[in-house]
């Protein structure tokens, strides 16, 4: 019998099954795909993600990709802002992050094996996966989660949803012609937001091999959305990718933190996207998966029927006060005009941006300086 069992091999399981085999647990990794496998996903790997997986060992995973200093964002009303990011970030490919991931957590001792998962059974002692036994369950499956539907938990209704597209295209052609925000320059995460559809942008993040990472993403309302719609959404607010080739474009679900399940019951314990850990404010998800995934494992590693109402306990420590200022920060977000107020006051005032680069990107809050910023920026023209 292993001590942990953890249903996908993700950021946020592997995160999980380092966290546990660093605590002595006999731990098995399930996945449905064989790896390397693609994962749609805007690829950027936050300071925040790469401080938990530096703790967990695994901080070489974003070797040979190099950093990126800079974010420049234009708001929804053309306002716009481009400074050096508090620390750097960097963009791998889920293909190579994953897979580099899930050999760190096989180094480390996890057992893994390629298996979809069909049938869950709690029992007093332990709990079965398809018939593999082990103490404790963690459902790191994402967005779709096999065990998130074990557990009575239904998906994100529209309003707690985004919908995303992402592909792969070549960095753009050095062209003074382009707009200021699209011009060539140092390297840069690029994100571009827009009115229509609003919350809503399209992202160009560079990998460092040529290449870049894009795509278009907003909060599902409940109209139906064509794959066709993304496309056009995509190609108009990034015209460098005119007569480019796009590749590998493929759709994907982003469950929002804004309506999360319960965390853990007994021996069953849900993280990253199966625990609808996407910030609502960015769609960034690498961070919450890691961090939530490492203190999961952690309380896993018992192999006790108290791990769930631990790890409920640790994340609520660990992430609550930040999560419910996400959520504020959302509603505010539905506001354009404090949107562009926020670009502006990030572009005047190098605190305001810190701030919000940890709001949106790690674990940062919705401070008294960062809120006085906002207004003072949206009442400006009126006292003009």
């Amino acid at each position: 019998m292993f001590d942990v069992a953890v249903v996908g091999a993700g950021p946020a399981g592997c995160a999980a099954a380092l966290a546990a085999t660093g605590r002595g647990a006999r731990v098995l990794l399930l996945d449905r795909a064989a790896f390397p496998r693609d994962k749609p996903c805007g690829d950027g790997i936050a300071p925040h993600a790469l401080a938990v997986l530096d703790r967990l060992g695994a901080g070489g995973v974003v070797d040979g990709y190099p950093p990126v200093a800079r974010l420049r964002v234009t708001g929804p009303g053309g306002d716009e802002v481009d400074r050096a990011l508090p620390e750097v970030a960097h963009t791998v490919p889920r293909t190579v992050f994953d897979h580099r991931l899930v050999r760190v957590a096989v180094a480390a001792g996890a057992v893994l094996r390629r298996h979809p998962v069909h049938r869950i059974e709690e029992h007093p002692d332990h709990v079965t996966v398809d018939g593999l036994a082990a103490r404790v369950l963690i459902g790191a499956d994402g967005a779709s989660s096999t065990v998130r539907r074990y557990l009575g938990h239904r998906p994100n209704p529209p309003g707690h949803l985004a919908l995303a597209l992402r592909g792969y295209a070549p960095m753009p052609p050095e062209d003074p012609s382009l707009p200021e925000n699209l011009s060539a320059g140092p390297p840069a995460q690029r994100i571009v937001m827009t009115g229509q559809g609003w919350p809503a942008y399209a992202w160009s993040f560079p990998i460092g091999d040529g290449r870049r990472n894009v795509g278009y993403g907003e909060v599902l309302q409940g109209a139906p959305t064509t794959g066709r719609y993304l496309r056009d959404r995509l190609a108009a607010l990034l015209p460098d990718l005119a007569g480019l080739d796009v590749t590998a474009l493929r759709a994907h679900h982003l469950p929002l933190s804004t309506r999360r399940p319960t965390p853990g019951r007994g021996r069953v314990l849900l993280a990253g996207d199966a625990l609808s850990l996407i910030n609502p404010f960015t769609g960034e998800g690498i961070y919450y998966a890691v961090r939530s995934g490492e203190l999961a494992g952690a309380e896993a590693a018992a192999g006790d029927a108290g791990a769930g109402e631990r790890y409920t306990r640790a994340l609520a420590a660990a992430l609550g006060r930040h999560l419910r200022h996400t959520r504020a920060a959302a509603w505010l977000g539905g506001h354009r005009w404090l949107v562009d107020a926020g670009v502006r006051a990030a572009r005047r005032r190098e605190p305001a941006f810190e701030a919000l680069v940890a709001l949106g990107l790690g674990d940062g809050l919705l401070t008294p300086g960062l809120l006085g910023s906002l207004f003072a920026e949206a009442l400006r023209p009126r006292l003009r």
